[in-house]
């Protein structure tokens, strides 16, 4: 049995056309602005441009249709990494007795979607989307890195479980997303859907992209905050 890597790839999560209409609206927009890391801009570690699309309501759309495309490669990858929500958490399912049964990892395989989704609800939320460009044989992500780390805005970046990317377009060589400790390098390919770990264990970084530049929709899906799963009453 070959020992997983927890990275995974979805090919065609969302349309070639879905991509182009997001890179002509990303390409038109007022909005650009530098690419940031969590300490701030910095382009010897990311040079790109972005726009954090979550903070404009004229992005509302785009940000569903997204979250829709991750929504449906995140319910396969819980059904085979079930311990991304066990493993933190006490999760029981109501019997038809009425009694309280503790949730495994074949339980939650188990579970049809309607169910599943129910699951995810309670445990995990969307993160804020980002889309980027990395101009040709400029741009890139070089610096090694996580998506978990503290910051002073309540420790968001803790609760990342994983993160995830959406390649917008693949007209380009390189550019692809290397991960350290796996010895892997992800192809982008358009409408392909990238998940894995947000952890130091999946330390990764943006190859820059040569002869084109690299467009990509970029987020994570968090935790919920205690006072959500924990709350009283």
């Amino acid at each position: 049995m070959t020992t997983p890597d927890f990275i995974e790839v979805y090919d065609q999560a969302l349309s070639p056309a879905a991509c182009r209409v997001l890179i002509e609206r990303f390409q038109a927009s007022p909005r650009l602005q530098r690419g940031e890391t969590g300490s701030g801009v910095d382009v010897t570690m990311k040079d790109s441009w972005d726009i954090a699309i979550s903070r404009h309501p004229e992005w509302a759309d785009a940000c569903e249709q997204l979250n829709n495309a991750v929504i449906t490669g995140f319910r396969h990858y819980l059904r085979r990494y079930a311990h991304l929500a066990l493993a933190p958490l006490k999760l029981q399912m109501q019997r038809p007795d009425g009694t309280l049964a503790l949730l495994d990892a074949e339980g939650v395989g188990a579970l049809n979607d309607e169910m599943l989704m129910g699951l995810i609800a309670k445990v995990f939320r969307p993160g804020a989307i980002n889309l980027q460009r990395y101009t040709a044989d400029q741009g890139g992500y070089p610096y090694w890195h996580c998506e978990q780390y503290p910051r002073l805005d309540q420790g968001e970046a803790l609760h990342r479980a994983v993160l995830w990317t959406i390649y917008l377009n693949d007209d380009f060589a390189e550019g692809e997303t290397e991960f350290l400790y796996q010895g892997r390098k992800i192809v982008p390919r358009t409408g392909s859907l990238l998940i894995a770990p947000g952890g130091f264990t999946h330390t990764h970084r943006g190859n820059r992209p040569r002869g084109g530049d690299k467009f990509i929709a970029t987020s994570w899906v968090l935790y919920q905050r205690a006072e959500s799963l924990f709350k009283q009453g």
